[in-house]
């Protein structure tokens, strides 16, 4: 009776031993996983870091009046009341074509 019983649990041990190594959900599946979990860690950095730059703008013009005004004076063309602003007619072309390659 105690050889069968020892048969029996050697055969249960080697049953539990192929689902862990081979089966599904074993190591080779964890092995996949993993790779899979890495690549796509890699994807995500890029789009990590650009979120870390837009919460930091975000911040930035929510809480500093110098964001704000660097946007309204590049995006806008808006001036302080104590500056003069004198225009050039062709010197934007101009600096632009002398920065072209």
């Amino acid at each position: 009776m105690l050889r069968w019983l020892t048969v029996v649990l050697a055969c249960l041990l080697a049953l539990l031993q192929y689902r862990l190594w081979l089966g599904e959900g074993g190591m080779e599946d964890l092995a996949l996983v993993r790779e899979r979990v890495a690549v796509q860690e890699a994807t995500n950095a890029p789009w990590r870091a650009r979120n870390e730059r837009l919460t930091a703008e975000v911040v930035d013009l929510k809480t500093g009046l110098d964001a704000i005004e660097e946007h309204a004076r590049n995006d806008l063309g808006m001036v302080r009341r104590d500056e003069q602003f004198f225009w050039v007619p062709g010197a934007s072309d101009s600096a632009k074509k002398m920065s072209a390659p």
